[in-house]
């Protein structure tokens, strides 16, 4: 025992070490804040700016206020949860708001923000691109989008929590957010606050989501029925998922295949690898193409090894006319042609891969030789110009400023979690279904590429078939096609085709009485 008055040594030499590593465990800490998910305290407090601009569309001048900002979603304790960027655009000299549209827009993923349905399909300004979509080299230019439809319907540009500027508050698990229900509550909190604070209840309502968006466009319907009682006038679905089991490629899984085959039969005659059907009208070839996808090529996929030898045979043979690829090749897939696989395999010889997001576009690997595609030159080239304009956009001309790095693609996908759906494929179709049938009026509109190998095309009327809408109801649904790709508005021709549908539909759907 020591003296009374002396210290203990071993304790003196725990508490030099405690002093020396004290500073480092609060370093190692502060790095940990630093790179999480959180935002900054500063940036939860409610940041605006407004200005006011105007564009000419269709002959007349459109004088309309941008709002650039953050909402602050609280939960039910009134403590802060997450802050949420957007941009939003009213037109100016309305005097009844109830008799205006508002349409609430955003991008999928999971994980992508707002930027290309804001800059590319609906806002005031677009990324400049050449009539096919293709950009011009760097930084890009923004020009006036004639396409706009802010003379139809105000605009809500939303980046879900994780993308874009917003950002869990601090202390926040993110992961709450990261999920299929997590996600669309988040999103459906900030419309009811968002209509709230701006006094939008009594204006007819739309939700025009893109990709993973539809699949938060569909589970919004109901959820902000269930939750907070708004009703919607309309949703405009943009290359559109419901069902992930119609798109998902996985050994087992036969159905996918059926969905696809369209659109690689699309691809092969744009590229020009078709023989006496290269000549034939591309609509009028697709129709040929479903109806076997359906029919023959449902029933062989489903017998598995039960098919014999000459159906084997006389199927492949039909993949090979259809697809421009190899019998050899397609017999060695066992009738499955999966994706990752079409995109490599179809221009193979020429040395060229082809896109996923949009087939037209091509792009090289380091050879020819591999499975997989190094890059998706669709996905590179529609990614020119859109976040680093958007940067300068909010800044110089909407007057937003923020330190904070704008996360045009989070990839939260990697974090997502799928709820209830942890054991099987994610089917949002049932939540669209009841908002249908509980809500009458709903009307829907899809929007799909023939040169979309992310969304495949052909997916849309599979799945709308596959909904279980009665009768009365199914004319709720419309169904628009374009010659582009997933995002099909790159393409001017059909963005024109687009703004004439979307705006025909809000129209229609906003004067239902």
């Amino acid at each position: 025992m020591p003296r009374s008055g002396m210290a203990n040594p071993l304790f003196v030499s725990i508490v030099l070490v405690l002093i020396v590593l004290c500073p480092l465990f609060a370093a190692h800490s502060a790095r940990q804040q630093d790179n999480s998910e959180t935002a900054p305290a500063a940036e939860l407090e409610e940041t605006t700016s407004i200005t006011h601009d105007s564009i000419e569309l269709k002959g007349q001048r459109v004088e309309f206020e941008a709002t650039a900002g953050t909402l602050v979603l609280t939960n039910e304790a009134g403590e802060p949860q997450a802050s949420v960027f957007y941009v939003a655009y009213e037109r100016q000299g309305i005097e009844d708001p109830s008799e205006r549209p508002v349409t609430f827009s955003f991008n999928g993923g999971p994980g992508s923000a707002a930027v290309w349905v804001h800059m590319g399909a609906f806002g005031p300004k677009k990324v400049l691109a050449d009539p096919e979509g293709m950009p011009i080299p760097p930084p890009g230019r923004l020009v006036d989008n004639p396409y706009s439809i802010l003379d139809i319907s105000d605009l809500v540009f939303i980046d879900p929590v994780g993308t874009g500027y917003s950002r869990p508050a601090p202390g926040v698990d993110a992961k709450k957010f990261y999920s299929l229900r997590g996600d669309i509550e988040s999103v459906g909190e900030f419309i009811r606050l968002w209509t709230t604070r701006n006094e939008r209840w009594a204006s007819p309502k739309f939700i025009a989501g893109e990709s993973y968006g539809t699949t938060r466009s569909a589970g919004l319907a109901l959820h902000l029925q269930q939750r907070h009682g708004m009703y919607l006038n309309g949703l405009v679905m943009i290359s559109s998922i419901l069902n992930w089991q119609n798109q998902e490629i996985h050994p087992g899984n036969d159905t996918a295949y059926i969905t696809h085959l369209p659109t690689y039969a699309a691809t092969a005659w744009f590229h020009q690898r078709l023989g006496a059907d290269q000549s034939r009208d591309l609509r009028d070839f697709l129709d040929e193409v479903e109806a076997f996808a359906i029919g023959d090529y449902a029933a062989a996929l489903i017998q598995g090894d039960w098919l014999g030898e000459n159906e084997r045979a006389s199927i492949g043979s039909r993949l090979a006319r259809y697809t421009g690829l190899s019998t050899d090749y397609i017999q060695r897939t066992n009738l499955r042609i999966a994706n990752w696989r079409f995109v490599k395999e179809l221009l193979r010889a020429e040395r060229k891969t082809v896109g996923r997001l949009d087939t037209r576009f091509t792009g090289f690997d380091r050879d020819s030789a591999g499975e997989r595609f190094e890059y998706d030159p669709s996905s590179e080239a529609v990614g020119v110009g859109y976040v680093t304009l958007l940067n300068d956009y909010l800044r110089r001309d909407l007057g937003y400023e923020t330190d904070l790095p704008f996360r045009a693609s989070a990839r939260l996908w990697r974090d997502w979690t799928w709820d209830e759906n942890s054991n099987r494929y994610v089917n949002v179709s049932e939540d669209l279904r009841q908002a249908m049938t509980r809500n009458p009026a709903l009307q829907v509109l899809f929007t799909s590429g023939y040169y979309d190998l992310a969304t495949p095309y052909f997916d849309t009327p599979f799945s709308v078939a596959h909904l279980g809408l009665p009768e009365e109801l199914r004319s709720n649904i419309a169904i628009a096609y374009y010659e582009a790709g997933h995002m099909m508005y790159i393409r001017e021709a059909d963005h024109a085709k687009f703004k004439r549908d979307v705006a025909e539909f809000i129209r229609a759907a906003a004067s239902r009485k």
